[in-house]
């Protein structure tokens, strides 16, 4: 029995829709994964606090010096006097002023940290989960996205994912090195890192590199 003729091209209109769905659920679907991995991207993060809520913001956004670095161990940190409190502004003073090469680390934790965008990484002597640490950032500023992509990087290649929306502690410490300005934070009304962190004093701004 033949089909009436506009129950006919009402099947092929009904199939033409089908396609153009199926076809604007690919370009949502391609669009999505586009737009996900440009917000990964660890050099497109968008601070959610502002710089004036950051304490100590001018001091620690600052380029590397162009000079030798001053060759420490991570004891050495964990070793600092450490000052009570120090004034919100207050600009780099005393050992702040030198930049330091830790040649030999653990690298234990890391992450972004969404309040400004900073790369937040954790640093100790050994291989040991519980040994104490020592924060590493590496900042949001542009000079320093080459470096912030290169460990996210060298991350990728052991497996571990670093961007807005994965980080904590690695399954396994990696060797790294560091090099970067010595930096005193202050004990935060929030955890400034894991449990492990033993010091109020950081490298900041400091790049980070995977030496295994």
């Amino acid at each position: 029995m033949r089909l009436p003729e506009f129950a006919s091209k009402g099947a092929v209109l009904k199939t033409t829709w089908s396609r153009l769905l199926v076809l604007v659920g690919l370009s949502a679907l391609i669009a999505l994964n586009w737009s996900c991995g440009t917000l990964k991207d660890i050099c497109n993060c968008l601070p959610y606090e502002p710089d004036i809520a950051d304490y100590r913001h001018a001091a620690k956004h600052v380029p590397l010096p162009n000079a030798t670095p001053v060759e420490i161990t991570v004891q050495t940190i964990l070793s600092w006097r450490q000052t009570p409190v120090l004034p919100p502004t207050m600009p780099r003073f005393g050992r702040e002023l030198t930049l330091f090469h830790v040649a030999h680390a653990f690298l234990q934790n890391a992450s972004v940290n969404l309040a400004d965008c900073d790369v937040h990484l954790e640093i100790s002597a050994t291989s040991d989960p519980r040994a104490p640490r020592v924060i590493v950032e590496t900042p949001v500023d542009s000079e320093y996205c080459s470096a912030r992509r290169n460990i996210q990087k060298q991350l990728g290649q052991h497996g571990f994912t670093l961007d807005s929306t994965h980080g904590g502690d690695l399954p396994q410490a990696l060797p790294a090195e560091v090099t970067g300005l010595a930096f005193e934070d202050f004990e935060h009304p929030q955890n400034r890192g894991t449990a492990e962190v033993a010091t109020l004093w950081e490298l900041h701004p400091a790049i980070v590199t995977i030496t295994q």
